[in-house]
């Protein structure tokens, strides 16, 4: 991630390509044929922390995930009465391959783990399981939800 004094126009294009657009046109395309086959359903959309708490250094991607929150929850109150409901959840530091590499740097790593109160990063499942629930029936009163898998983060 780049400082905010640092960021390209195409680092921001990027990033809002990425984080934005993809699940604006996608959302786009799959509601509408949900609506047309009047079946309804679920989205969840994968947020981040990072949308509702400023980190440094991060300054477009934090500001790329506030706009898929707040995306979320309009297309909750427009896909709401077909029956479709949107959510996201916004995890803190994932373990793939791609955060393990991000956050390889102790120092990095141990300025985050300070911010959380559980003190660790969190595992696949951790992430997954909740979405899949969202996705569920098991969830049909959840709409336009932003869920915080953070470890307590947002809570400091």
């Amino acid at each position: 991630m780049t400082p905010f004094v640092d960021a390209t126009p195409k680092e921001f294009d990027f990033i809002f390509d990425v984080n934005v657009k993809a699940a604006f046109n996608v959302a786009q395309i799959v509601i509408k044929n949900m609506i047309e086959r009047k079946c309804g359903g679920s989205i969840v959309n994968i947020s981040s922390q990072a949308g509702q708490a400023a980190l440094k250094d991060h300054a477009i991607y934090c500001m790329s995930k506030a706009a898929l929150d707040m995306l979320t929850k309009t297309m909750a109150l427009e896909a709401g009465p077909h029956n479709i409901r949107i959510n996201s959840v916004g995890p803190t530091v994932v373990m793939t391959d791609m955060g393990k590499m991000a956050w390889s740097d102790p120092q990095k790593a141990q300025d985050m783990l300070n911010k959380i109160p559980l003190g660790r990063f969190a595992d696949i499942d951790e992430i997954v399981d909740p979405v899949v629930y969202l996705l569920s029936d098991r969830s049909s009163m959840i709409n336009g939800v932003y869920l915080p898998i953070d470890g307590g983060f947002l809570a400091t």
